[in-house]
């Protein structure tokens, strides 16, 4: 049975000869670039963009790739973040990073007024999270809706797994410290 990582290894020596091959790995991997991309830059339009022309990089460049011991994955992830760097450059604005697909609601909390207030939080935690560096907001976006684990996001990042458990540590302190600021934001007259 040929693993996963072999799979893809043979479709990228593939695709530097065969445009087909290319096209399946762009069908593993389009749908994670996209939400990747989605949620740094808060907007479907864009996001499709930016996905295509992640996608039309890695084509172009795919005769260059070189497997340096890091998946595939964070490969096309780099480039997705150079694009969405650029893209913010380009603006200069700050990112939105929308979380609606995140909430897991019950039954009960479908009510309208349940939903309200989940909407209120969800803005209110998304002024917060916005107010943190664009590193530390990618982060949490591979953490917590690509569920990728510290090993995988500090590929993506070009970092050690110690680093990005050390980065996530001084992320979640500094979210804190945005919420008590934001907080006491509100509470003042």
């Amino acid at each position: 049975m040929v693993s996963q990582a072999d799979e893809i290894a043979e479709l990228v020596a593939r695709a530097k000869e065969d445009p087909e091959a290319f096209g399946r790995l762009y069908e593993i991997y389009v749908n994670r670039i996209y939400n990747y991309i989605y949620y740094r830059v808060g907007n479907h339009h864009d996001a499709e963009d930016l996905t295509a022309r992640t996608f039309y990089r890695a084509l172009a460049h795919i005769g260059s790739y070189t497997e340096q011991g890091i998946p595939f994955s964070a490969w096309l992830y780099r480039i997705a973040h150079n694009l969405v760097a650029n893209w913010h450059r380009d603006r200069s604005r700050r990112q939105e990073v929308p979380l609606e697909t995140i909430a897991f609601w019950s039954a009960e909390r479908d009510a309208p007024e349940h939903l309200i207030e989940a909407e209120e939080e969800r803005r209110w935690l998304l002024d917060v999270i916005h107010r943190l560096p664009p590193e530390r907001q990618q982060l949490l976006i591979l953490k917590f809706v690509e569920r990728l684990s510290n090993k995988e996001i500090g590929e993506i990042m070009g970092r050690s797994e110690g680093a990005i458990k050390s980065l996530y540590h001084r992320t979640l302190l500094a979210l804190r410290e945005e919420m008590e600021k934001r907080k006491q934001e509100e509470e003042e007259p």
